[in-house]
Formats: structure tokens, C-alpha cells, sequence
């Protein structure tokens, strides 16, 4: 369970909702394989990567500080399983909801004696990433999260700027959102369905793409600062007062993906963790229909810059200018403050 002594760094923005009661259900699927392996049994090193469960679809990651392992689902189905390292005594390695930033199969480290770091892919640009590197069975790295080699290339394969990596101390199940678009006021519905039924008709970001080729857009809803606000690489390029039903009750810690067109092609999908417990919190689904975005006319505007991948948290927690760190597309994670 994540530090209520957190903060909100670098991401988010767009949402809005009406008073309509959203459906949330669990992710139609089969069972994947790697759920019905012992986890606890896996030696360090190891790890079980069915990819042909789920051939296509948005990623996540899913990194459990608790157990040391790394969960990875596509499409909402779960294909790999891996042992990990994570930070020791020391070094914690930051909980909270990440972006891969950038990609690198032969990076070196700067700060660690030009350590090598095969398959990297940053989550901060403090130092915080995924690489390949030794695995004795318990923490030991320096915050970084340590994946077997194999296990760190076939995930460098399938993965693209912008996917979602949640650290926390337990993992999590996904479960799908149905809501009939972005949910803005009224006036505003048609036009946002329309907009965000095409966004989710993209394709998502391919393996090979950078910031210099592709944008990453986010999402941020604030209960604490009433507020939501759209990132693009980093930087806010959107933000809007919101309004929230029955204030006083919190919403939850949520993280949305965006999947793809509903096949009626009437709505969306949204697949969804949940990041952190809250007493008296609501599901993910019950979250949204609390918010309304007032400055609405502006965010279908900039729907377009949505797509498969795309990210959305709702979230209690604050966020400001102390807490955010240029183009550190973190989300959340343990801070001293």
C-alpha cells in the first residue's frame, strides 16, 4: 500500500463527468497461464512470459515490491510473470505510477562507474528504471528494478514511450471501465464521445518511438486541488477547475488506460488499477461520475492528442510546483517532505 506521505510529479489532465452511473465489470479473459503458476515458487532468475495469451494491446507493468516480481498484461491479460530486485535498505525504490521515458539496449550508467545496464528503460530521470542485472532473491539494487536478461529484452519488445509502470507493495488485478466517452456535461457529450471514440480508434505509440517522434499525452485529476490538467512530454499544456460530487468523500486512487473503440464503436474503454486502499474510497468506475470538468469546451478540443495507451489517474493527492520535476512524467511515489 503506497505512503500516504506522497506526492504528484510531472503528469495529467482531461476529464470530466456527468451524473451517469458508469459500469465497471471484470476484464473479459481467460484465465492466463501465468496465473495459475506458484509465483512464490519461481528461483531468482526466473520467470514465465506467455505472449501468444494476448498478442496485441496496451501494455502495463506491474511491479510488486512485496513479493518481487514483475507482472506485465497486455490487453488487459496478464502474459509474463518475472522475479526482480528491487532497492534495498537505503535505496527504496519510489512507489507510485510511472511513464517510460526512454529506451536504451546498451546503457551505461553515469552515476554507478559506468555500470552496465542492458535493456534500460527510465522511469525517472533521477535514475530510477528497468534493466537487466544481478538477481540474489531479496533487494539489493539502488532503487532501480533488476528483471533476469532474457525477461528484460522480451519486455524491451513489446513496450513504447508512455506505458504505465506501477510500483507498489502488492499487485493489483486490472478491470475494465465502460463510460460512454470522455463524460463531459450535457452539451458537451456528443462532441466528446465523438472525439475520444476516434482517439481510441488510433493505434498506440510503436516500440521504436522517442520523444522527438512521438508526444505522450497524460491525464490528472486532483481531489485535494479540485483540478485537472493535460501533460504533453512533460509539460502542462492544459488545466481546468473541477467540480466534485459530495467533496468530502474521497474519490480513490485510480489509474485509467485507454484501450480502444467499443466494437458498436459507441463509446470507449478504459482498463483500470486501483494504486492505492482508501477507506471510504470509491471503484474506479464511481470516481469519474463524481468530477466535472468546467472548462469543457477546451478540453474536447484537445482530445485529439488521446490514444490506445493513452493515461489517466484520479487521485486524493495533491499536486504543485514543489512537487512537479520537468519531464519526469511521475505520477505519484514516496517522497520526504
Amino acid at each position: 500500500m503506497l505512503s500516504r506521505r506522497q506526492t504528484l510529479a510531472g503528469l495529467l489532465a482531461t476529464v470530466a463527468a456527468t451524473e451517469t452511473v458508469i459500469a465497471q465489470v471484470p476484464m473479459p479473459r481467460e484465465a492466463p497461464l501465468s496465473a495459475n503458476i506458484d509465483s512464490s515458487a519461481l528461483a531468482p532468475g526466473s520467470f514465465v512470459w506467455h505472449p501468444e495469451l494476448s498478442p496485441e494491446g496496451p501494455v502495463i507493468i506491474i511491479v510488486s515490491l512485496s513479493e518481487q516480481l514483475v507482472h506485465v498484461y497486455r490487453n488487459g491479460i496478464e502474459i509474463g510473470v518475472s522475479t526482480c530486485s528491487t532497492g534495498k535498505p537505503g535505496h527504496d525504490t519510489p512507489t507510485g505510477v510511472f511513464l517510460i521515458l526512454q529506451k536504451d539496449r546498451d546503457h551505461h550508467s553515469s552515476t554507478y562507474n559506468n555500470a552496465p545496464m542492458p535493456n534500460m528503460q527510465r522511469l525517472t530521470w533521477g535514475g530510477i528504471a528497468l534493466h537487466a542485472g544481478n538477481l540474489p532473491g531479496y533487494p539489493a539494487s539502488h532503487g532501480c528494478v533488476r528483471l533476469p536478461k532474457q525477461f528484460s529484452e522480451l519486455i524491451f519488445g513489446i513496450t513504447h514511450l508512455g506505458i504505465p509502470v506501477i510500483i507498489a507493495d502488492e499487485a493489483s488485478e486490472p478491470e475494465a471501465v465502460y463510460h460512454p466517452g470522455l463524460m463531459l456535461p450535457p452539451e458537451a457529450e456528443a462532441e466528446a464521445n465523438a472525439a475520444i471514440v476516434a482517439a481510441a480508434k488510433k493505434s498506440h505509440h510503436p516500440v521504436d518511438a522517442t520523444t522527438q517522434t512521438h508526444d505522450v499525452v497524460s491525464i490528472l485529476i486532483s481531489g485535494a486541488d479540485k483540478a485537472a490538467m493535460m501533460f504533453m512530454d512533460g509539460i502542462e499544456v492544459w488545466s481546468s477547475p473541477v467540480r466534485i460530487k459530495d467533496p468530502e468523500r474521497p474519490l480513490g486512487n485510480h489509474v485509467y488506460k485507454l484501450m480502444a473503440a467499443d466494437p458498436d464503436g459507441a463509446g470507449a474503454q478504459w482498463l483500470t488499477h486501483p494504486i492505492q486502499a482508501v477507506d471510504g474510497g470509491d471503484t474506479a468506475g464511481e470516481a469519474l461520475s463524481r468530477v466535472t470538468i468546467e472548462n469543457w469546451a477546451e478540453a474536447v478540443e484537445i482530445l485529439g492528442g488521446l490514444r490506445p495507451g493513452s493515461t489517466l489517474v484520479v487521485t486524493d493527492l495533491p499536486t504543485g510546483d514543489h512537487t512537479q520535476s520537468s519531464g519526469d512524467f511521475v505520477i505519484m511515489r514516496s517522497a520526504e517532505v
